[in-house]
């Protein structure tokens, strides 16, 4: 008998677990498809771009969620009273039809679904998956950190112009203009690389995660710093490319490089340096302590 009460409550949940599930397919499957599409064809706007690392993001945080299933099984049925109120909060957010807070509402359903299944044991359980959906989900913030770029970007077109003038160029440099042989270009909001900050950010993120090392806090530290570095060099000398390229006039070599596949071979290349770093970081920390003992040993 008890057999049996135990097989029916545990089809029950599976039940409820599977609605929910369906429910959430349902709500932001579409959603989702939309993100995905602007994303592959670059017809979402702007702001929206800068997430593109979801199309890989989003695909690992549902990996992981899965990963966590059975342990996700094995915490108690308790329901937190916060997760109730972001259930309510997410609805309002998706039922506005504005696409910032129906994007919003996605990431503050599923915390909301936490917290209301399994309290705060299943929120801390899924912490870090949720943490890659949040950071994956399109919002207004590059939008709001566009008017505090200048400095980064008079930064990058100073770079740029002394970098050319190494190289023998004509080129006079004004704030975030560069006149390159009598050509002006500039080093606009979005050509000052927040995009791939933002990527090479959440890659980096993602590696550490996949590797176990998310919980070593130097390592993070490290990384990310490392990360923000190699992105910005790698914008410095994709936007001296760019001037270069405008200021002899090849507007299609140009073009390529600004919106073609050009740009995105710079991004593969930076992020596959970033990968290589933290394998060179992985292999001296590996050998360190070999190195210690060996020492040790001599003396």
């Amino acid at each position: 008998m008890q057999t049996s009460l135990t097989s029916t409550s545990f089809r029950d949940r599976n039940f409820f677990t599977f609605l929910i599930i369906g429910l959430l397919a349902i709500l932001y499957g579409p959603v989702i498809l939309h993100w995905y599409d602007g994303w592959l064809n670059k017809s979402i706007n702007i702001e929206h771009e800068y997430f593109s690392h979801g199309l890989i993001g989003l695909p690992y945080a549902a990996y992981l969620i899965w990963e966590r299933r059975k342990q996700w099984q094995r915490l108690p049925n308790t329901s937190h009273p916060v997760g109730l109120s972001l259930l309510v909060l997410a609805g309002i957010l998706y039922l506005t039809g504005v696409a910032q807070w129906v994007n919003l509402s996605f990431p503050v359903m599923l915390i909301g679904v936490c917290l209301w299944l399994k309290g705060i044991k299943g929120l801390k359980l899924q912490w870090i998956p949720l943490l890659f959906i949040v950071l994956a989900t399109p919002n207004e913030i590059p939008y709001l950190m566009t008017p505090y770029t200048l400095p980064l970007q008079t930064f990058i077109a100073n770079a740029a112009g002394f970098i050319l003038q190494q190289l023998g160029f004509n080129v006079t440099v004004e704030g975030i203009h560069l006149a390159v042989q009598g050509r002006f270009v500039e080093v606009a909001p979005y050509c000052a690389g927040l995009k791939m900050l933002f990527t090479s950010a959440y890659v980096t993120l993602l590696l550490l995660n996949w590797t176990n090392n998310l919980t070593k806090i130097r390592l993070v530290i490290v990384m990310l710093a490392s990360a923000i570095s190699i992105s910005i060099i790698a914008n410095i000398f994709r936007n001296t490319i760019l001037a270069w390229l405008y200021g002899i006039g090849r507007k299609d070599y140009f073009d390529i490089v600004h919106e073609g596949w050009g740009g995105d071979l710079y991004s593969v290349f930076m992020l596959l340096t970033i990968v290589g770093l933290f394998r060179l970081i992985q292999n001296y920390q590996t050998n360190e302590p070999v190195q210690s003992i060996e020492e040790q040993h001599h003396e």
